[in-house]
């Protein structure tokens, strides 16, 4: 079985260094440097400056002719926008805060996985706002796309590599967030690789109450306690998530590591399991599904249930 396992692996690297994949790397549009902050800047100065941002950065994208990227871009500028950073280059890089980031009880901050930037943020910002919208006034969502994503189909997804240099900066935020709100419990909601970047992060020092994986292909480690978290850690996987058919193993491969271990959700793991319902890969923060309600109480500690 492992010799297959193995095998099915290698087949999926040479996939995924053979196939093209497009998009994979977005052509340079023009836009503005990032706003630099001093530490004492407050949330509500981050917001106003990096909807200042968006908007420059949609007027040169429509400038060079890049009518798409413009109008994504518009968007993101709207009044009601709260970005506590704000890069229009490349893919983008985008930190939005959901709610009242002061006054919340708890924070959940949403780590994304593969093929998500700028072009694609409004599909990730639905999860997120479907998620505020159960959790209410007493919580505040936030969405991290503050690392390069690797594509779906390409080698990257499958290894460290991206969730090494991400994990810093998620661990980043995390401090930034208590230190404007140093009462709130923090959960950290890792989707897809973006459970490669939190089990990082975790062992970096992230200082959060609750590390929850869904549609998660492994961490890097072997069981939930090698994370080296004081964390609570979760795991969930919908019924239909193609993932769940990813070979859960770590093989070196032409000088690197591929793949990321023990499976989550396996007893082995040793994480907390959560009700995923019968969702696939892409459902869990969807509106009415037994994942969101689930991820909703792990968040307010509301978990007995």
């Amino acid at each position: 079985m492992n010799r297959l396992r193995r095998a099915l692996l290698a087949a999926l690297v040479t996939a995924a260094v053979a196939v093209p994949v497009s998009g994979a790397v977005r052509p340079e549009v023009p836009a503005p440097e990032p706003v630099a902050f001093s530490a004492s800047a407050g949330p509500e100065a981050r917001y106003a400056a990096n909807r200042a941002n968006a908007r420059e950065a949609a007027r040169m994208a429509e400038a060079s002719g890049d009518h798409r990227r413009a109008a994504h871009l518009r968007t993101l500028a709207r009044p009601d926008r709260r970005f506590l950073t704000f890069d229009g280059r490349g893919a983008g890089r985008a930190v939005e805060v959901l709610g009242d980031l002061r006054k919340a009880e708890h924070l959940a901050v949403l780590v994304p996985g593969s093929d998500t930037g700028l072009d694609t943020y409004e599909r990730f910002r639905a999860g997120a706002a479907a998620l505020h919208d159960r959790l209410g006034r007493r919580a505040a969502v936030v969405t991290w796309l503050g690392y390069d994503t690797p594509g779906t189909v390409a080698p990257e997804v499958l290894t460290t590599g991206r969730a090494d240099d991400a994990a810093p900066g998620l661990t980043r935020l995390v401090g930034r967030l208590k230190a404007y709100n140093p009462r709130a419990h923090v959960s950290a909601l890792c989707h897809s690789y973006g459970s490669v970047v939190c089990a990082r992060a975790a062992g970096e020092g992230l200082d959060v109450g609750d590390v929850v994986f869904f549609g998660s292909p492994g961490t890097g480690a072997a069981t939930a306690r090698d994370l080296g978290t004081p964390a609570r850690v979760w795991a969930g996987r919908g019924g239909g998530d193609w993932i769940a058919r990813v070979p859960h193993v770590s093989v070196g491969l032409l000088g690197t590591t591929v793949g990321f271990g023990t499976d989550p959700v396996a007893p082995a793991f040793g994480a907390r399991r959560f009700e995923a319902g019968d969702g696939g890969h892409s459902d869990y923060l969807k509106p009415g599904t037994r994942s969101l309600k689930s991820i909703g109480r792990i968040v307010t500690g509301d978990t007995d249930a």
